[in-house]
């Protein structure tokens, strides 16, 4: 069977599957659950078009790695072969542990366990099926391995994940301004002292990279509608928890069943939880939430109805915290309104905080390498005067509440 198969891909055209390796994770069950999860969650609320899945971004991924390795070879850098698959696996199966909806499973029905902590559990249980051939790429993924070039590759400010996304996210949102030139950043990079650069030519492309990524997160990320439902799609899970504990009867699908009945952490995520967790994706959230809508518990129909028929919570978004007095109003209102407890009505009122930091000073710098040689982080190699503002964190806070009565 022929295994270095050729994709069709709408950002970057033809994709070539590099080995029978890659071919066969992809073709894996894991992997394949990522075409039912989508890439951006909630924001197909915001944006139609938004539908694309973490599938298509792993594959793009890949298809950057490729570009990378062909680059950094071309300019003197030896890569192994083994090495060159080891980051081709790692960068596909970076986001192999997201659930359904992408972050809204890691606050509502496991207790605080990253996706990265799940892909790595993936990656490990796919490492005993291969036979070890996933070794080398578990060490990158984790940022173990001594060459700190390649876990820069995968995990950065300037990494192939986010040349992807942003460029991906932009196309299926329809948001021009996210749209990088991922292929003239990676023309541009290079290693020196083992740690990735980009040349000074490619300081352009760095600076609108980086204004890309801070105009994304307000824009489409942290876009309120798409905050406020999933803020709602969390609640709908938290919620389902709390009465299947009580013993009220719940219609799901056995996977999404499971995780409601049991308590899971990083501490007690066994091969079994793993094994259910693979067959978890946003269909099963969805049927749920279909049919919940018809629940007799006023909190759980409510919440899942707002979500289908996409009757959210009014957001407003507020430069400074929100006074306690104004939360307790319209917590009181919605208790005197709808008859309910005020533990009831915290879920339709409630605030948060949002943060947006473009560029992080301190961690994993993007180093710009000059025609001398001397090599400088890029808001120092810059005179763009913004990228200094990018680099501090713009918080920001919110309060929902319902528009009229439900």
């Amino acid at each position: 069977m022929n295994k270095l198969k050729i994709l069709n891909d709408p950002i970057y055209g033809f994709i070539t599957i590099p080995n029978s390796l890659i071919f066969d994770l992809i073709q894996h069950k894991y992997f394949q659950r990522l075409r039912r999860i989508t890439q951006m969650g909630m924001s197909y609320l915001v944006y139609p078009g938004a539908h694309h899945t973490r599938f298509h971004h792993a594959i793009g991924c890949v298809h950057l790695m490729q570009q990378a390795v062909n680059v950094l070879r071309f300019k003197g850098v030896t890569i192994s072969d083994d090495e060159e698959t080891g980051l081709y696996i790692a960068i596909l199966l970076h986001d192999i542990g997201h659930g359904p909806f992408s972050h809204a499973m890691e606050h509502s029905i496991v207790n605080n366990v990253s996706h990265e902590a799940i892909s790595l559990l993936f990656m490990e249980r796919l490492n005993e099926e291969f036979n070890g051939s996933l070794t080398l790429a578990i060490q990158i993924f984790k940022g173990e391995y001594p060459r700190k070039f390649m876990c820069q590759l995968i995990s950065g400010q300037l990494d192939m994940d986010r040349a992807d996304y942003l460029k991906r996210d932009s196309f299926y949102t329809g948001v021009a301004e996210g749209n990088i030139n991922s292929e003239r950043l990676i023309t541009m990079l290079n290693v020196i002292d083992d740690e990735l650069v980009v040349e000074e030519k490619g300081i352009y492309s760095v600076e609108k990279f980086i204004i890309a990524r801070r105009l994304m997160y307000w824009q489409v990320y942290l876009h309120k509608t798409g905050l406020v439902a999933e803020q709602l799609l969390i609640r709908v899970l938290k919620r389902a928890k709390e009465l299947y504990e009580s013993g009220h009867k719940l219609n799901a699908s056995d996977s999404l069943l499971y995780f409601l009945k049991n308590k899971i952490s990083i501490d007690n995520f066994t091969d079994e939880t793993l094994a259910v967790f693979s067959k978890l994706d946003d269909y099963d959230v969805v049927s749920a939430m279909k049919q919940w809508q018809y629940h007799e518990d006023f909190v759980l129909s409510n919440l899942c109805e707002m979500i289908i028929n996409r009757n959210l919570l009014k957001i407003k978004i507020k430069n400074k915290l929100v006074k306690e007095s104004s939360l307790m109003s319209h917590i009181n209102d919605v208790m005197h309104n709808y008859n309910i407890s005020e533990q009831e009505a915290k879920y339709f009122v409630f605030t948060g905080s949002i943060s947006n930091q473009a560029y992080q000073l301190k961690a994993k710098r993007i180093n710009i390498l000059h025609k001398s040689g001397k090599i400088e982080d890029i808001v120092k190699a810059s005179d763009q005067l913004n990228l200094k503002a990018l680099s501090k964190p713009v918080t920001k806070y919110y309060i929902c509440y319902p528009k009229v009565k439900l």
